[in-house]
């Protein structure tokens, strides 16, 4: 038994009703997958072992000393070196990898300086009052 009234209600609702489904279909992400090959699992194990490795080399005592005396704080180094990249860690230890092995101390120091100063030139920390932002 069907009213005049409830025609025009009826359709109003599924098409407010409609309206919603398809709503709903479109917030929903479509998932994606892939294989992974070996040299994408190598590499990102490569990266991992690379910054635990130069993590260890800040238990040694004499970069211990340099830091202080340099008056950068471990926690800042730690900090620095896990925002490292993949590449940035991979030039890092090819260019230990070169070094002498009585400069490697020294290489080290003068990497972390290096790096310090590049990002105080990108803005991305003030650790050297000396060093002027190119952004600004």
């Amino acid at each position: 038994m069907t009213t005049p009234f409830m025609r025009p209600t009826m359709r109003r609702l599924a098409a407010i009703t409609a309206l919603f489904h398809l709503l709903l279909v479109v917030q929903i992400p479509a998932a994606n997958a892939a294989m992974i090959g070996t040299p994408e699992v190598i590499a990102e194990q490569q990266h991992q072992v690379d910054q635990k490795q130069l993590l260890a080399m800040l238990d040694d005592q004499q970069v211990k000393d340099k830091l202080v005396a340099m008056g950068v704080e471990r926690d800042q180094v730690e900090a620095r070196i896990a925002s490292l990249t993949p590449a940035e860690l991979a030039q890092f230890n090819q260019q230990l990898d070169q070094a002498p092995a009585g400069a490697g101390v020294v290489g080290i120091i003068v990497l972390f300086l290096v790096i310090f100063i590049i990002t105080d030139m990108l803005c991305a920390t003030n650790i050297f009052s000396f060093v002027k932002c190119i952004n600004r």
